[in-house]
């Protein structure tokens, strides 16, 4: 599966649209990792727990859209975007989206 942000996909040519696709993830925070978490930001520097956490959503999301694409019959996927959210004060939500198309 291509997959990528433009609009066209250079050295392939769009020879079926199969519509638009997504693919979430809402993840919430966990006890353990917000407590290490909340300690780091007194020391400073990244926060590791949080950057893997929206990792494996944002992974979670990406996979979802691309079997979402498979279903439609696609092979790739154009102007792909991610959006995040607050579900709620403890968990947050991935979204990924874009074109589903048939290139050769």
């Amino acid at each position: 599966m291509i997959i990528v942000t433009t609009e066209t996909i250079p050295g392939k040519e769009i020879k079926e649209l199969k519509g638009f696709v997504r693919g979430n993830s809402v993840q919430s925070k966990h006890i353990g990792k917000d407590i290490v978490a909340g300690l780091r930001t007194i020391v400073g520097g990244e926060v590791s727990e949080y950057t893997d956490m929206m990792t494996e959503s944002r992974q979670k999301a990406i996979g979802r859209m691309v079997e979402h694409a498979k279903e439609k019959g696609a092979n790739a996927i154009i102007g792909v975007r991610l959006e995040t959210s607050a579900i709620m004060a403890n968990a947050s939500e991935i979204l990924a989206y874009g074109t589903a198309v048939y290139v050769e």
